[in-house]
């Protein structure tokens, strides 16, 4: 099915006339459900003159496939639906992709089925998070995330990645996705910041348009939103990369203009590009949360940008507009916002809408405004055009598409042109014959090398290889090439020190993570997994290559001083083998630093050569003997870290871990041994946890000990039925009155010090006799508490 709706517009199909609306604007009508006829129903304009209030208002609602069925699309009639990242066809995160095509088709079917009075049945449009392929789905191919395309700065290659990318989300029939970031991330302290090409704005505009021309195609070209093609959103307007201290969600302070010519400055090449939609950021400017900044969604994005597509919320992002909650929020429609993303309160938020219409505080012509740029959104997409189910459409369940060779080939180069060699004594490329270990944890691990927003949200955690079949680790890359090349490359996660190969090389770096959860108070890398091998291999006089897993750079000064050359790998993605494509000199070391690399831990913003140890642009050719001089391995922050933290913004610290008896349960999630730790939104999404206690189930949380209290945050929706124990190595503490009496009370602080455990230390473990459910906050050390009385 050609994919381009409608044939043409009444005033021709240029995006400019699309965008800016071709026909006479509907002429404003009292907010009634009266169903006036329209003289040409197939037009946008016509479709609206046609729809009763309560479906205007249905069109504004994006809830996720994790809170809707079917049966709520067919009696709502929403206009837009999407799943989030931890969000799967039927309740599950890792459905098989033929469930994904099956619930595209389902609500196809129920936005469409015949309304009365002659009502036209808008077709719903599904969105997702493809920011670096179609990463959700099980067998799609993932691309590197945006960091390491930045380091490659090959417009064309980004290119090609959309158009794969795009080809895959509609396989699975869906329409949109929000991507691509187009922040510039200022500070990499950012848990987002491998979600931005580079630092530099004009690196950020040029490769953020080619993602965009990659996914719709070119305005005004055969095919622009066509077949193989999806609708694409320019994220986050405007800020996000700017943040104070690098906090997700934060306020960006200064002097509006110059705010502007940077963290605005790649939007104009997105929108020159045709994009259709653009995301509001979380963030705030100046202390006004763009959700309901009318100066900059209104005045600068369509005013002086001239963009005339449709904004879309981010995540429950209206609700943090003061005066707003998730289900109440007039403002944000009122300050130029067209759709919200709502993912659980969308039957509340949909009657307050209704209301506020109804009353006057929405005006009708504003909501006519926001509803026809859904409509001509749909219209680009051609969703309209013979009424055809997402199955049924040409690419609709062409499964072998979805991590096809030629894609999984685009990627491989993705990931060879984007590898960065920041320091070789002669190592590389590797030499034929070579007997080489490859070591680290990371080494033979998909899940880690894809990073986060890979299957699920965070990624990582409980996901395996078996999750991302077809894809390629950096180890089977390198034993595969070594192979071809008359080598021989054995695996030793952990080194072997019986062994004396030719050289080693040693896989590490960050784990997986998304969001806010990334977020660092400093960037020194402190995980010495890798620099305890590096340093082994050289004590036994064997050179090492250090290839480097991350997001962002980072304080490493002590593993380059112990390795004879360093990678910066980035994020991956699922072919692997693009490592050794570059370690084996198959392809030549192209990539450049699209970020300043620090030379400091401590955190401080590096954008430029002020306190970079390697500036932006920086990378070896593979062939250059480069070594490098001793570096200062001094760094306060390794030691400041005083383990006060124990869970906060959906994340453990660092010297924390969370275990169900043996199960361990990374950043609180996951089950076992009767534990169910699940995400929840408290004030952002998934910062808190929903604990289930299975009958005499345990939960153990163990970090640096202390005499300090604990303090936690915590909230008791139904009481303990049966006992519950909290211990810290003394006798029990029976807390089930105190749990009890905090019921349906909300958030609420609980300390226990030694007043009532006897002692603190280094663990504290609940206890339930019977199911027990129970949601967490935070959890922290607080010294000043530690002789208060306990408290509930």
């Amino acid at each position: 099915m050609a994919r381009n709706g409608f044939g043409q517009l009444a005033c021709g199909a240029a995006l400019a006339a699309l965008l800016a609306g071709c026909s006479t604007a509907p002429q404003v009508r009292s907010a009634s459900e009266t169903v006036p006829a329209a003289a040409d129903a197939n037009t946008p304009e016509g479709l609206l003159a046609r729809m009763s209030l309560k479906r205007k208002v249905a069109q504004l609602v994006m809830p996720d496939i994790g809170s809707i069925t079917p049966a709520d699309v067919r009696k709502y009639r929403f206009g837009t639906i999407l799943n989030g990242g931890n969000s799967g066809p039927y309740g599950d995160d890792q459905a098989p992709a033929a469930n994904w095509l099956k619930l595209a088709d389902e609500y196809w079917a129920a936005s469409t089925a015949p309304l009365p009075k002659g009502e036209p049945a808008i077709p719903a449009v599904w969105a997702t998070d493809a920011v670096h392929g179609h990463a959700n789905v099980i067998g799609a191919t993932v691309f590197p995330h945006n960091i390491a395309l930045g380091a490659t700065g090959d417009a064309d290659l980004i290119r090609r990645i959309g158009a794969a990318t795009a080809v895959e989300i509609e396989v699975t029939g869906i329409d949109w996705t929000f991507a691509p970031t187009i922040a510039v991330a200022r500070d990499d302290r950012w848990g987002r910041t491998y979600e931005s090409y580079s630092e530099n704005p004009a690196l950020v505009s040029k490769l953020g348009a080619a993602m965009v021309e990659g996914l719709q195609g070119r305005p005004g070209e055969p095919g622009f939103l066509g077949e193989g093609k999806v609708a694409a959103t320019a994220k986050h307007f405007f800020g996000d990369g700017g943040t104070a201290q690098g906090v997700d969600q934060g306020d960006v302070n200064g002097d509006l203009k110059a705010l502007m010519a940077i963290h605005a400055a790649p939007y104009p090449a997105a929108i020159t590009a045709g994009v259709a939609s653009v995301m509001a950021s979380f963030n705030s400017i100046n202390g006004t949360k763009m959700h309901g900044n009318a100066p900059l969604l209104t005045g600068e994005l369509r005013g002086k940008l001239g963009f005339g597509g449709l904004v879309v919320g981010d995540w429950n992002g209206h609700g943090q507009v003061d005066g707003c909650t998730n289900s109440n929020c007039s403002a944000a429609l009122l300050a130029g916002l067209d759709v919200y993303m709502v993912p659980e309160d969308w039957k509340a938020l949909h009657a307050s809408l209704l209301k506020q219409v109804k009353n006057g505080t929405i005006p009708m012509a504003r909501l006519d405004e926001a509803v026809l740029r859904v409509l001509r959104l749909k219209q680009q997409l051609g969703i309209f055009a013979g009424e055809v189910k997402p199955s049924a459409r040409a690419l609709g369940g062409k499964w072998d598409m979805l991590g096809s060779p030629e894609h999984r080939a685009i990627a491989r180069e993705a990931v060879a042109k984007s590898q960065v060699l920041l320091k070789n004594a002669g190592v590389l490329p590797l030499k034929a014959g070579a007997r080489i270990e490859v070591a680290g944890l990371a080494a033979d691990n998909v899940p880690q090398q894809a990073g986060g927003w890979s299957v699920t949200w965070q990624g990582g955690g409980d996901l395996t290889a078996a999750d991302f079949p077809g894809a390629t680790s950096i180890y089977a890359g390198i034993a595969a090439a070594a192979k071809a090349g008359g080598s021989e490359a054995v695996l030793a996660p952990k080194g072997n020190a019986a062994s004396k190969p030719d050289v080693a090389i040693v896989v590490f770096g960050e784990e997986p993570y998304a969001e806010f959860v990334g977020d660092r108070k400093d960037l020194a890398f402190r995980d010495e997994e890798g620099l305890t091998l590096l340093k082994s291999y050289r004590a036994r006089g064997i050179p090492t290559v250090a290839v480097f897993l991350s997001g962002r750079p980072l304080w490493v000064n002590r593993e380059l001083n112990a390795a004879d050359a360093f990678v910066a790998a980035w994020l991956p993605g699922s072919e692997g083998a693009g490592v050794a494509d570059v370690l084996f000199g198959r392809r030549p070391a192209t990539g450049r630093l699209s970020f300043s690399w620090p030379a400091h831990c401590d955190g401080t913003p590096v954008n430029g050569p002020d306190g970079a140890l390697f500036p932006l642009g920086y990378g070896l050719d593979l062939g250059a003997s480069a070594p490098l001089a001793p570096l200062d391995e001094t760094c306060a922050a390794l030691t400041a870290d005083t383990g006060a933290v124990w869970f906060a913004n959906g994340k453990l610290g660092m010297q924390v871990q969370a275990v169900a008896d043996n199960a361990l349960l990374p950043d609180l999630r996951g089950a076992g041994n009767g534990i169910t730790a699940t995400g929840v939104d408290r004030k952002a999404q998934e910062d808190a946890r929903k604990i289930a206690f299975a009958p005499r189930a345990k939960l153990s949380l163990t970090g640096p000990d202390s005499a300090a209290a604990w303090r936690i945050t915590y909230q008791v929706t139904a009481r303990p039925g049966s006992a519950v124990t909290v211990t810290a190595g003394g006798k029990a503490l029976d807390i089930t009155q105190g749990l009890s009496v905090a019921e349906g009370k909300g958030w609420r602080e609980m300390v226990l010090s030694a007043k009532c455990l006897g002692t603190t230390g280094s663990k504290l473990t609940f206890a339930s006799k019977g199911a027990f459910t129970v949601q967490i906050s935070e959890i922290a050390r607080d010294e000043g508490a530690a002789e208060a009385e306990c408290s509930f």
